[in-house]
Parts: structure tokens; sequence; C-alpha cells
């Protein structure tokens, strides 16, 4: 049989009305970004085990402990049986090993007491605001000077408020004073830490399309900002009490709703029409961005040692235009 030579003419059924003209669009999602890595996040830090799941847990983590303990000790005891200078080289590093976990230890204590004292000068600061007991009110601000002592780069405003606190007789101005001249450069401080994690968790979910990497930025810079404000109000949180204030932060937030994306944050990030002219991925980021700042700006409520009263609180809308100005712009123009 004979191979036939050139091309080969299909005729299609013209009836069937089949071309380019008539094929269906690709299909696209209509649904708006939702910040699905923060999202994540906040189920993860804010999710609480039941009763039995934190007594298997803990059952666990002492098992383990035990075993380990005991594993340690037969394997000393049996070195310094068979080889005494090995033996007590062993006994000197397993030593130096409970006296590193012993001050870290303490230095997580330090850093609980640290953050419950920020509590009890935002209590005692609640209590008095429009009280009228100046009594209140100047043993608030005492507690504010000696929480502050030692900073280095608050010493001009503590001595300009020890000048000035002398001509207020009012519990309230007082307050109001403390806050202008200590709390202003500390809320400075925090809004450039909320600003800079925003930022980073927009551009990680924008730019890297691995899975769960959003995720794990977005836990990582977190964690890492509520520290960071921490330490700057004064609080100096540890590791474990970084996490434990990130979990009443997002606790917090889910409780009361904010951490699910609404209209008004989509319109006020947005700006009435960036979401159309961005990849569905960067307005995730944008999103996740957004959410960041109000994690943020929970934990500045959280560890501000004084509640806003003549200080503007910080505006989620006005942290991320200022966040992610340029950040998105050329991308949004090529799009």
């Amino acid at each position: 049989m004979s191979r036939r030579k050139g091309p080969v003419v299909i005729e299609m059924d013209e009836a069937a009305g089949i071309g380019p003209d008539k094929a269906p669009p690709v299909p696209d999602s209509d649904t708006l970004p939702e910040g699905r890595a923060m999202q994540t996040v906040a189920v993860l830090a804010a999710g609480r085990r039941s009763g039995p799941w934190r007594l298997l847990w803990f059952a666990a983590t002492a098992l383990a402990g035990f075993a380990v303990s005991v594993a340690t000790w037969r394997f000393v005891d049996r070195l310094l049986a068979d080889n005494p200078v090995l033996g007590w080289i062993a006994a000197a590093l397993v030593a130096l090993f409970v006296l590193s976990a012993a001050l870290v230890a303490l230095r997580e204590m330090s850093a609980y007491a640290r953050l419950a004292r920020l509590d009890r000068v935002h209590a005692a600061a609640l209590a008095a605001a429009g009280s009228g007991d100046m009594t209140a009110a100047t043993r608030v601000v005492d507690r504010l000077l000696s929480l502050y002592a030692g900073r280095e780069d608050l010493s001009w405003f503590r001595q300009r408020l020890a000048e000035r606190r002398g001509d207020v007789f009012d519990a309230d101005a007082l307050l109001d004073l403390a806050e202008a001249e200590l709390m202003a450069p500390l809320d400075r401080a925090a809004t450039a830490e909320i600003e800079a994690a925003a930022r980073q968790v927009a551009t990680v979910t924008a730019v890297v399309p691995l899975a769960l990497a959003d995720v794990a930025a977005a836990l990582f810079s977190n964690m890492r900002m509520i520290r960071r404000i921490a330490e700057i109000y004064g609080g100096r949180a540890g590791t474990f009490g970084s996490w434990r204030l990130m979990r009443a932060v997002l606790t917090h937030l889910v409780a009361t709703g904010a951490v699910a994306v609404g209209d008004d944050l989509i319109h006020s990030v947005a700006g009435g029409g960036l979401l159309s002219k961005l990849s569905r991925r960067f307005g995730e980021g944008v999103i996740n961005g957004a959410l960041t700042a109000r994690v943020g700006v929970a934990a500045v409520e959280v560890c501000r040692p004084l509640p806003f009263s003549v200080q503007a609180r910080p505006s989620v809308s006005g942290l991320v235009s200022r966040a992610l100005a340029g950040l998105f712009g050329n991308r949004a123009e090529k799009a």
C-alpha cells in the first residue's frame, strides 16, 4: 500500500459552530482574595485543645522527659564505671545542660513577669482614667517612669515628663501628658514594625509560589512582630511568652471576627479597584498584609501600658498604604 503524500484535509461540520470566536472564555475566579495564609495562621495559633488533649500532651511530654532522664543517668553511671575520665566529662556536660535549661526557664519566667507588669499598669491606668483620682493617676505615672527607667532612648522624654507633671493638677490631664510624652515615640517604633511585617508577608505571598510558604512566612513574621512590639513597650517577651501573647491576640481577633476579610477591609486596601488590576496572587498578598496589620494593631492595644486617649490609634488602611506603597505598583500598571 502506497502512503499518500501531501496534507490531509479534514472537513469540519459547520453546523457544530466550532471556532475560536465560539470557544468559551478561560474560567477565572470571580471571588475576591480572602487572605488564606493569615486565616490559617489564626486558626493554628488561636485554636485551643480540649482538656483530654492537653492532658495527653502533658503526659506524653512528661513520659518522654522521664525516659530521657533515666537513659542519661544510666549512660553516665555506666561510663563512670567503665572509664572515669569520660564519665566525669559526660557528667559535666549534663550539668551544663541542666544549668542552661534553668537559665532559659528563669528568662522565660522573667518575660512572663514583665508582661504581667504591663497588664497591671494598663489595668491601673484604666481604673484611674475618668475617676478624677489624682493619687491613682500619679501612681500610674510613677510606675511608668519606673518601667522605663533603664531605657536610654526614652531618657529625654522621661525628663520632659518629670519637668511638666508638676504643672498638672487633673488626673486625666496627667495621664494624657504621660501618654503624649512617653507613648508617642514607642507608638512610632511599633508602627514601623507593623509596616515591615505587613510588607514582608505581602511580598512572600505574592512572589513565592510554594505551597504553605505563605503560611510559614505569615506565622514567622507575625510572631516576630508581636515579640518586637512587646519589647518596644517594655514587655521583653521570651519564646514561650511570644507564642502565648500571639495566641491571646489572635484568639481575641478570631472571637471578634476581625480576622475575617470584610468589605470594609477590601475597600480600604483596594482603593475601589486595585484588586481588579492585580492577579489573584498579588491580591492575596495585599489582603494578607492587611490582616497582618490588624494583628499588629491588636498587639499594640494589648502591650501598650496606657490606653489610647490623646494619641491616635493606628489605622489599618494607613499602615497598609504606607507599607505597600509602590510594592505592587509596577506590576499593577503592566497587568
